[in-house]
């Protein structure tokens, strides 16, 4: 069976290649959301792309991947400085997740280097621009279904 990936894009994603470009790329979610399938399809997951402006709808998704989905990536945006609800809801289905960030966002505004969703997150992946989603991929690979180790190797 093929593990799902729930990867989730908050607020104003929809309008990436077009709204400040010289921070957030000129990749559109539609291409990232192509490139994140291709290289999902190579690692053996299933991606559940998703993006929504408003934060109940991610909340609810978020919960609805519990027993469903093998972990979450997530690229919050502006939820990631603002929203507790996504934070608890992360929390509690009790997933593995990785925090996505087009941008590095400890080289930005104050208020943006605080993200509440760090704190549900394995792992943090900012500044790399698209490729951190590819990135993130490689992570909850790891994350979702560990490899197996033949029985007279070490574990690192």
């Amino acid at each position: 069976m093929t593990p799902t990936i729930l990867l989730l894009n908050g607020p104003n994603l929809n309008l990436l290649g077009t709204r400040q470009p010289e921070i957030y790329g000129h990749q559109t979610l539609a291409d990232i959301e192509q490139a994140c399938r291709r290289h999902g399809q190579t690692l053996g997951l299933a991606i559940d792309f998703r993006q929504s402006n408003h934060e109940g709808e991610l909340v609810d998704w978020i919960q609805q991947a519990r027993g469903r989905a093998a972990g979450i990536i997530i690229n919050p945006a502006a939820y990631s400085h603002t929203s507790v609800a996504v934070l608890d809801a992360l929390l509690a289905v009790e997933l593995p997740v990785v925090e996505v960030h087009l941008s590095n966002i400890h080289q930005r505004e104050e208020y943006r280097r605080h993200s509440y969703v760090s704190q549900a997150a394995v792992g943090v992946i900012c500044g790399f621009g698209s490729h951190g989603y590819i990135l993130a991929l490689d992570a909850i690979r790891r994350l979702a279904a560990p490899p197996t180790l033949p029985p007279d190797s070490e574990e690192a």
